[in-house]
Parts: C-alpha cells; structure tokens; sequence
C-alpha cells in the first residue's frame, strides 16, 4: 500500500511540477502603486530576474501580505501570479491562507471553479496544469487548543478532495505544530500530498521523515541553509524562502556547489546571505505595518532592483497598509548587502 502510493504521488508530482524541478521556491513579495492598487509590471519584472533559479512561487505568501489581503486582492494577485508564471513557464503554489477548515475549502472550492472555467476543462487537475497551479498550500486550522486528532481530521477534510496540495507548518500563526506522527499519518495515506515546508524552525516533522514519505521536504525558516540540504547531512530536499525574493541566484548557487560536493563554499556563501538577512529583519522589526519578511524582503528587494547606486534617489516600497518603507530601512538593507559583497551597482530594473 505505501509503495502504491508513493508511486502515485511521484507521478502526480511529475504532472503538476515537472520531470526536473527546482530545489528552490519563493513567496514573493507583492508590488503596489501608490494608489494601493497590485503594480503587475513591477512584478513581472522581479519574477523574471528570479524565475531562471526557482522552481515556482507560492502566492499569496505571508511574504506576499496573503494574511493581509481580502477576497478581492487574492483573486486578483494570483490572476496575475499565473499570468506571469505562464509567460515565465514557471508554476504557482496557490496560498490558501486560512485558519479553518471551512473557510480553506471555500476558497480551494473557488478557486478550482475559476480555472475551470477560465480553461473549459472539467478535470480539475487539469485545469490546473492549464493555469500553471502546481499545488493548494494549506496550514493546520489554527488554534493552540486543537490537539493532534483535530489536526489530523481538519488536514484529512482539505485532502480528501484529492487535489495537489503542499503542507505548511506555520505555528507563529496557527498556534499549533503538527507532529511527526500526524504527518506520517496523511503521508500515508495521500498520494496528493506532494511537499511539505516548515517554518517553525524546530523542524521536527523533516528530521523525524528524512524524505523517506516521498513527499518533497522545503524549509521555510531563514538563517543559514546550506547545512539543512540533503547534501551536508540535512533532512530537506530543498528550500522555500522569503529571502529567495532577494537571493534566488545565490542560493540556487548554494544548491548546485552542494550537488558538486562543494561544501565550504557552499557554507560560505549561505552564511553570507544569513548575516544580511539577520541584519536587515532586525531592522524591520519596529515597523508596525505589514509583516518582518514581507517588509525586510521589500527593501532589499528596492536595492536589487535600482542599485546600490541609485536606491536611495527612488521612492521607497509601498507596503499593503498604503504607507512606504522608511528610507532608513532602505539605506540599512544597501550597507547590508555592500558589507557581504552581495550588492549590485546596477539594479535589475535597469539593466
């Protein structure tokens, strides 16, 4: 029974990822105009300098202000998440950020209607791949009261429609953690279950697992990667981070001197984007609006995108509440990268 179902979700993942995936996937950050509305050029033009070293983008992400935005928002920024990854032929994790059962069933619900709809097809997978949706990304329902039975009977309800789906353990919001043993269980059992990040930084359920399920482990928490990958004795098979917004080059970078035994190297330079990461996330955390990754991860993103050169001469990020970075967070996320040899003079926006 387990070897049928790991093969059944090693084909399902072949269908709806590819042959050769990529070991790194982004939440990106979302871009707005002044007047708050979705700026879908500006965000065309990040995708584009990061689609060639990610496998795909989960949208909307905590990164993205997916907890943030309303019913409107949401239909909108995936409308052009999978535009774009068409354009790119990359693939979008579809966010489903929600903290009950019910509400993320609506929206799955919703969101499998409109693509049927938008591509005339009745098989919803189907459907998906025609959009360029790869998976449904769900927490546990959210409560420090729930125990793992509850947990185990909520993730069954979402899963039992049989649709991709990608498990995000992400108990700074849900207040809850699921146990090695709850995920054993759904692993088990579903063949739809294809990935699995987390974000806790406990990282309980991948050491307990070790990929042995199949299911395609991804960490989320940030700091230092390269000793988490499967290649320096790590239990993850990649990586799903907000700070790939900023480093999808560099850490794509990492993987690959993993691959080629290139250890040292490959520390070196994951502990290098940590230390601006850590710099700039410190910076962030007074800010009242939005959240530390979405706003850290904006304003190197500012940097990237004008230059080190030119960062400070541009309007800073407007954030999700309408109000823009302080330029202090700004000129604190350029001396960042200028102080780790990690800054451009010529922003990708430029170029």
């Amino acid at each position: 029974m387990l070897d049928e179902i790991a093969e059944r979700r090693r084909e399902l993942a072949r269908r709806v990822l590819g042959a050769n995936v990529r070991r790194l996937w982004c939440p990106p950050i979302t871009h707005y105009r002044s007047g708050g509305q979705l700026d879908a050029q500006r965000m065309a033009a990040h995708w584009r300098t990061m689609s060639p070293h990610v496998g795909g983008f989960l949208v909307p992400g905590s990164t993205g202000d997916g907890w943030e935005m309303d019913e409107a928002e949401v239909a909108s920024t995936l409308r052009e998440a999978t535009s774009v990854a068409a354009d790119l032929n990359s693939r979008v994790l579809v966010g489903v950020l929600r903290t009950d059962v019910d509400a993320m069933l609506t929206v799955i619900d919703s969101t499998v209607s409109t693509l049927r709809r938008d591509t005339g097809s009745n098989d919803p997978i189907a459907a998906m791949e025609q959009s360029r949706v790869a998976a449904f990304t769900i927490c546990p329902p959210a409560g420090a009261h729930l125990t793992q039975a509850d947990l185990l009977a909520g993730l069954a309800r979402v899963l039992d429609r049989g649709l991709p789906t990608a498990l995000y353990q992400l108990p700074q919001v849900t207040r809850n953690e699921m146990s090695p043993e709850t995920f054993r269980r759904l692993s088990s059992q579903y063949a739809n279950l294809l990935m699995f990040k987390d974000t806790s930084g406990k990282d309980r359920v991948p050491m307990a697992d070790g990929g042995r399920a199949g299911v395609l482990l991804v960490r989320g928490a940030e700091g230092a990667s390269a000793p988490w990958l499967r290649e320096a004795g790590g239990c993850y098979w990649g990586l799903l981070l907000s700070s790939a917004n900023c480093f999808a080059m560099e850490y794509q970078q990492v993987i690959a001197m993993l691959e080629a035994g290139r250890l040292q190297q490959a520390s070196a330079l994951s502990e290098r984007i940590a230390e601006v990461v850590t710099t700039v996330f410190a910076q962030v955390a007074g800010i009242e609006e939005g959240n530390a990754f979405a706003n850290a991860n904006k304003a190197l993103d500012h940097v990237r995108a004008h230059g080190h050169a030119g960062c400070l001469d541009v309007p800073p990020p407007m954030l999700h509440a309408g109000v823009r970075l302080p330029v202090q967070t700004v000129r604190a996320a350029r001396d960042a990268l200028l102080a780790h040899g990690l800054a451009h003079r010529q922003g990708y926006l430029n170029s």
